[in-house]
């Protein structure tokens, strides 16, 4: 059965926080369950600032995207991260991922979003497959960032 894919709303977010918690645990980051749920609950508030989608399959949440968006001096234009993309184990490589980006692309598209970005892990070889199906592409850009 193919996955169904929705905007996510507040009513979902205690979902979103148990998928970004299994997301964090793969790569061992803790989670602190508040923070995140206040996390998404600003974005869904602030429509401007991006989009969340929630993906299903027989009525239960397998995977998520987050979209958020800013102005890049760079592209002359606004630009967005695809800030989180989150399948679980059980239902990779079955559609979902792509299902999720068909729906975060379309946003961007209407956005008018001059470009999107991803940060992966080198070794994720099955997300550098997906994202690669999409156009992007490693520029081997280094990163510097400091969090306030």
């Amino acid at each position: 059965m193919n996955p169904t894919t929705r905007r996510a709303t507040p009513a979902d977010i205690p979902a979103l926080v148990g998928l970004m918690r299994e997301f964090y645990a793969e790569a061992a980051y803790p989670l602190d369950d508040a923070w995140a749920a206040a996390s998404f609950a600003a974005l869904l508030a602030e429509p401007a600032f991006g989009a969340v989608w929630l993906a299903a399959r027989d009525g239960a949440a397998v995977g998520h995207a987050v979209l958020t968006v800013r102005h890049s001096m760079e592209f002359g234009a606004r630009d967005g991260f695809i800030d989180d993309l989150f399948v679980r184990p059980t239902a990779r490589r079955q559609g979902v991922g792509n299902a999720l980006l068909r729906e975060l692309f379309a946003e961007a598209k209407k956005r008018e979003l001059r470009a999107l970005h991803v940060e992966v892990s080198r070794d994720n070889a099955a997300a550098h497959g997906l994202y690669a199906r999409f156009g992007l592409k490693d520029r081997e850009r280094q990163r510097l960032t400091v969090t306030l």
